[in-house]
């Protein structure tokens, strides 16, 4: 199994299938959704366990998602005993939370690199932002680690895009896992960047709505509660969206297939 190389518009296409995915069992993937967002408010109210706990679930998260979007292309009802079937099969939940471990080391690893040297600048922007009471200086002594830690984080990200997938259905070891993921989403770079762009500007179209809401006299406590399914139906179709990714780039054309027991496929040589 090779990973494909396709051209920028597959990139859109994705976005689309995620989509048709979502509007097949909706009420189904917006409460995963909806669960989703209240561990990411979880995280974000107790750092600094919070956020690190969050990113060392995103593998185990990420399965759950892809398995049951297998599912729902099958055409299969998502019943809650449903979701955790994909952590059952031996060994797979343990090699999962490895996986989030080393994820969360990567991520501290590249912040520490990329915020360290700017330790200075940072302090010195946060002092003057105190006294002025003005949060410029400190916003732009942020630009430049942000923008590095942007860069580290978006390669540790593609090495670990298609990994949990790749680890649970196909055996592969984490090396070899991480491996063929970043092979992957850089032969895949252009669609990729499409499909980023894509999501961009469809969060940023509900924001624009909302606003439009307050233009007109809507309360921002108003709109901004109307925005809150909008965002968490987006979110749904963008966790939908990672499997057309998984099955397009890799080829996987048997979506019957059951998806919580091993494939015999292994990815051949990249080169």
């Amino acid at each position: 199994m090779q990973a494909a190389s396709l051209p920028a518009s597959y990139g859109w296409q994705w976005v689309r299938d995620g989509l048709k995915l979502f509007m097949k069992q909706p009420l189904a993937v917006f409460t995963w959704a909806l669960a989703i967002s209240l561990l990411v408010m979880f995280a974000s109210f107790t750092p600094p366990v919070g956020p690190l706990l969050f990113v060392a679930l995103m593998p185990v998260v990420t399965l759950m998602t892809l398995s049951a979007c297998k599912h729902i292309e099958a055409g299969r009802i998502m019943l809650p005993s449903m979701w955790p079937q994909p952590l059952m099969r031996p060994g797979v939940f343990k090699k999962l939370l490895i996986m989030g471990a080393v994820y969360a080391g990567l991520s501290i690893t590249a912040g520490l690199i990329t915020f360290l040297p700017f330790s200075a600048e940072l302090t010195e922007g946060l002092r003057i932002a105190s006294i002025e009471q003005n949060l410029t200086p400190f916003l732009s002594a942020m630009t430049v680690p942000l923008t590095l830690f942007g860069i580290l984080y978006v390669i540790i990200a593609a090495l670990f895009w298609h990994a949990p997938a790749l680890v649970a259905w196909h055996g592969l070891r984490l090396g070899q896992a991480l491996f063929f993921s970043g092979v992957a989403c850089w032969r895949n770079k252009w669609p990729f960047v499409v499909y980023g762009i894509t999501w961009i500007l469809a969060f940023l179209l509900i924001d624009l709505c909302a606003g439009i809401l307050v233009s007109i006299g809507l309360s921002p406590q108003i709109a901004g509660t109307l925005q809150i399914p909008f965002n968490i139906a987006a979110g749904g179709v963008l966790y939908c969206s990672f499997y057309p990714v998984y099955t397009s780039v890799f080829g996987i054309e048997d979506t019957h297939a059951h998806p919580d027991h091993q494939s015999n496929d292994r990815p051949q040589s990249e080169t």
